[in-house]
């Protein structure tokens, strides 16, 4: 069971500093405000993360300069208002459509980097260093008990700007032992399919997307550096480029073993018992992905693989053939159906992400191949964002959504 903490800690930005970050936050609720609208913009409120990715990440990103964990994590914050909205018109209360003004801005570990005695900050511009402001004593304060503890690991905060100060709100988390467990087991388990690519770099059948934009700025950035030196052909150079290289993995396993706790939280989440990635050999010839991606896929993979079993959650690998034109709605499968990121079926008109559409097939081939195996404790469904698709690609809501009349909720149309 997990044990979570928030530990406000402010912090010390000088006014340069403190104007980007005050941009940021400008341009983060701009950004949140724009896909609230937007959800709202049609007959029904659109409150699936996928569809508004899909439907507004270009533009906000064209509008702001943002990093793209702030463009997910303002969109988030907007479909997640979106669904309060919703709740309570299911329950027969007044609710209109949220506007956010309160000066706050989402960080996670793609755009914070937590140190010892100061953070630094994605901004519109660049990154900034803020030197923690902490009490006098080390003992018996928040700071030590949770943020400064082995025990603890960091897993994201919120800035807020109240009253002329900058206060950081400090996300820790732990697991402690349970009296009750929850461990996933076969009998009631569900899939989690799982779709690596160059864009993005994992998709999840519920609907989560790691891209790869920062992976992608960062390689090219490596290989600039091993390229710069390489010209000068000294054996300074040579050491230098040993050392880049060095850096470069560690920076890149470190964003790996981000993603791995968070795919295995998901699985967690939605009580999934397999996590079914696709095949990973011959994957730069059907991708077109670089070897840096291929070693990328190779680490997240034995990262996932050794995280989950923890937690009792299998992980396997699924031969992806066709998974990317295949239709998971109803199973026409053509090579017309995929258009780049676009995926619309050419008999029934569904249309998606085509690497969400994949990490759906993805599932659903793994529930395939095990219908003759060898027990009855095969999960029962590929696992959505809201309910599950069974083996003939059906969904089936959760038992709590039977009846959302008016309401866009994410399911296998989203």
């Amino acid at each position: 069971m997990e044990k979570r903490r928030t530990v406000p800690v402010k912090l010390d930005a000088d006014s340069a500093d403190a104007a980007l970050l005050q941009d940021t936050i400008d341009e983060f609720l701009w950004a949140a405000n724009y896909v609230t609208r937007h959800a709202f913009e049609g007959e029904y409120i659109t409150t699936s993360k996928t569809r508004l990715h899909d439907e507004t990440y270009e533009d906000v990103r064209g509008e702001t300069n943002l990093h793209s964990n702030h463009v997910q994590a303002a969109r988030n914050k907007a479909a997640e208002a979106c669904k309060s909205v919703v709740e309570k018109w299911k329950q027969g209360k007044k609710a209109s459509m949220p506007h956010f003004t309160s000066s706050h801005l989402v960080y996670d570990h793609r755009t914070a980097t937590f140190h010892e005695e100061y953070v630094t900050l994605a901004t519109t511009d660049d990154r900034i260093e803020a030197d923690y402001v902490l009490p006098d004593e080390d003992r018996d304060t928040p700071h030590s008990e949770y943020l400064f503890s082995d025990e603890y690991e960091t897993t994201g905060a919120e800035l807020h700007y109240r009253d002329g100060s900058w206060m950081l709100h400090i996300h820790c988390k732990t697991d402690v032992e349970s009296d009750t467990s929850v461990q996933v087991t076969a009998e009631n388990g569900t899939v989690l399919g799982v779709d690596l690519g160059v864009d993005n770099l994992a998709v999840t059948s519920t609907g989560t997307f790691w891209v790869g934009d920062e992976f992608d700025h960062w390689r090219r950035e490596y290989e600039k550096r091993r390229g710069d030196l390489q010209e000068h052909g000294t054996r300074w150079a040579h050491k230098n480029i040993q050392s880049v290289g060095r850096k470069e993995e560690g920076r890149f396993k470190q964003t790996l073993h981000r993603i791995s706790n968070d795919l295995v939280s998901e699985a967690r989440k939605h009580g999934c018992s397999v996590i079914a990635f696709e095949e990973l050999t011959d994957i730069r010839e059907r991708t077109g992905a670089s070897w840096g991606h291929k070693w990328a896929f190779d680490r997240l993979y034995e990262y996932v693989e050794y995280k989950a079993a923890e937690y009792g959650i299998d992980v396997t690998q699924i031969d992806p053939e066709n998974t990317s034109r295949r239709c998971s709605e109803c199973g026409f499968t053509h090579p017309d159906n995929r258009d780049s990121e676009g995926f619309e079926c050419l008999k029934c008109s569904y249309e998606n992400h085509a690497d969400y559409n994949a990490a759906k097939n993805i599932g659903l081939r793994y529930l395939r191949r095990n219908q003759t195996g060898d027990g009855g404790g095969a999960p029962v469904g590929v696992r959505l964002n809201s309910g599950t698709l069974n083996v003939n690609g059906e969904y089936e809501p959760p038992a709590e959504d039977s009846a959302r009349t008016g309401v866009h909720a994410e399911n296998s149309r989203l």
